[in-house]
C-alpha cells in the first residue's frame, strides 16, 4: 500500500529535537560562579558536543534521504522506529561516558550505541531503495554507502580498543564525525539531474 512520508518525517523530527533537549538537559549548572567550577563539568561538556553533532548528522542526512524518496511502506516505518530507537540512547550513554570521565566500559557503550545506530541507518537506507527500486534516484544517490560502512567498522574498532584505551576509542568517534561533518552531496546533485524515481 501506498502511504505518504510526511508523518514519518514530522515524528523523526520531534524525536531528535526531544533528544537534543534531553542531553541538554543533562547539562547541570555548577554552583560556583568563577571558571574554576566549570572544570568538573568539562568531560560531559565534550561528551554533549561530540553527541550533538552526531545527532544533527544524523539528522541532516535523514532529512535528504526522505526527501530524496517518494513513499513509504510498513518495513520503512520499522527500519525508522529502530534507527531512532538506537538515537534515543544517545542521551544515556553520552551522559554516562562523561560523568566517568571516558573510563572503558561507558566509553564502549557510547560505541556500541552509535554502531548500533550506524546499523540501523544502513537497514532503512536499504529499505528504502528496495521499496524505490535500485534504478531509482535514491538508489542512485545512495550509491553503494561505501562512507556508511566505514563509519560502522571503525565504531567496532573503536568498542574493542576501549579495552585498551578508552582515548583512542573517543578519538575514533570523533573521527567518524569529522568524516560526515562536511554533508553528503550525493542525494542533492542526483535529485538535481533527474526527478525522483
Amino acid at each position: 500500500m501506498f502511504m505518504g512520508k510526511g508523518r514519518l518525517e514530522a515524528f523523526s523530527d520531534g524525536v531528535i529535537a526531544i533528544i537534543i533537549t534531553i542531553m541538554v538537559l543533562e547539562l547541570k549548572v555548577p554552583h560556583g560562579d568563577d571558571i574554576a567550577s566549570l572544570k568538573p563539568m568539562f568531560p560531559v561538556f565534550v561528551s554533549y558536543v561530540l553527541s550533538f553533532i552526531n545527532i544533527g548528522i544524523y539528522w541532516n542526512n535523514h532529512h535528504h534521504m526522505m526527501h530524496a524518496a517518494n513513499k513509504i511502506n510498513a518495513n520503512i516505518m520499522w527500519a525508522n522506529m529502530h534507527l531512532l530507537f538506537w538515537l534515543s540512547l544517545i542521551p544515556f550513554a553520552a551522559g554516562w561516558m562523561g560523568e566517568n570521565h571516558f573510563t572503558t566500559m561507558p566509553v564502549a557503550v557510547y560505541g556500541i550505541v552509535f554502531l548500533m545506530s550506524g546499523i540501523a541507518y544502513y537497514i532503512l537506507a536499504r529499505a528504502l531503495v528496495k521499496y524505490h527500486g535500485e534504478d531509482s534516484t535514491l538508489a542512485k544517490a545512495l550509491g553503494k554507502d561505501g562512507k556508511g560502512i566505514l563509519s560502522v567498522v571503525i565504531y567496532a574498532v573503536g568498542i574493542v580498543l576501549a579495552l585498551v584505551n578508552p582515548w583512542i576509542s573517543f578519538g575514533l568517534y570523533a573521527l567518524v564525525a569529522a568524516i560526515w561533518f562536511i554533508p553528503d552531496k550525493r542525494i542533492e546533485k542526483n535529485l538535481e539531474q533527474e526527478p525522483i524515481g
